[in-house]
């Protein structure tokens, strides 16, 4: 088992919010940058999402914006129960997590869960999946893990 995360690479900082074409809206003004694509999060067919354990049809509406080496997500959840829900029905449009690319999805959930860390919600995406951890308390916010591309597709088995 790892002795840490094993990067330090933030690839991703995502605030939730009440109204994603709004708020993606100011950011791009603020930035810039053309308004961009406004997409929903994959079914649970494909997503396989756990929420606290156990299956949801947890979805939201998200926004990327790449403002150099990393992007900001913008979460607009459409209310099915999910991490995303609980952040902005107790904090509104808010700072929900910061992410961080990985590869070994399976042995840095392991380390995280022996640090006392425990598993919010997971899922997948097309091209890689996701892991959020509360680590609120000790650390001041949601940690994701990221794992895309390459290390997705060569991943250990049963992560999932």
């Amino acid at each position: 088992m790892t002795q840490s995360l094993g990067t330090d690479k933030i690839v991703q900082i995502g605030i939730v919010v009440a109204d994603v074409e709004a708020t993606a809206r100011a950011w791009s003004q603020l930035l810039g940058q053309p308004m961009p694509e406004i997409r929903i999060t994959d079914a649970y067919d494909f997503a396989g999402t756990e929420y606290d354990g156990a299956p949801t049809l947890a979805r939201a509406r998200m926004a990327f914006l790449n403002v150099g080496q990393l992007d900001i997500e913008l979460l607009e959840p459409l209310g099915e129960p999910s991490t995303w829900n609980d952040q902005l029905q107790q904090h509104g449009t808010s700072l929900h997590h910061i992410a961080f690319d990985i590869a070994g999805m399976a042995d840095k959930r392991a380390y995280l869960n022996g640090e006392g860390y425990r598993l919010i919600q997971r899922g997948e995406f097309e091209g890689g999946r996701y892991a959020y951890f509360d680590t609120q308390a000790r650390l001041g916010g949601i940690v994701e893990l990221l794992e895309r591309g390459e290390a997705a597709s060569a991943a250990e088995d049963g992560v999932r």
